[in-house]
């Protein structure tokens, strides 16, 4: 229970790091995503002029 390791997270570096690399993953998919509506919907009815 007092493993140095697991201090505040209840799970090791490995463990962290692998969710991190999960979240980024799923993180980068959702921004990509959100660039595309954008810039369809900004093809279709342009909010500014270039």
């Amino acid at each position: 229970m007092n493993d140095p390791e697991r201090i505040g997270t209840h799970l090791t570096p490995e463990e962290a790091k692998e969710i991190h690399k999960a979240f980024m993953g799923t993180f980068a998919l959702y921004v990509g995503i959100a660039l595309v509506a954008h810039a369809l919907v900004w093809a279709d009815k342009p909010w500014f002029p270039i």
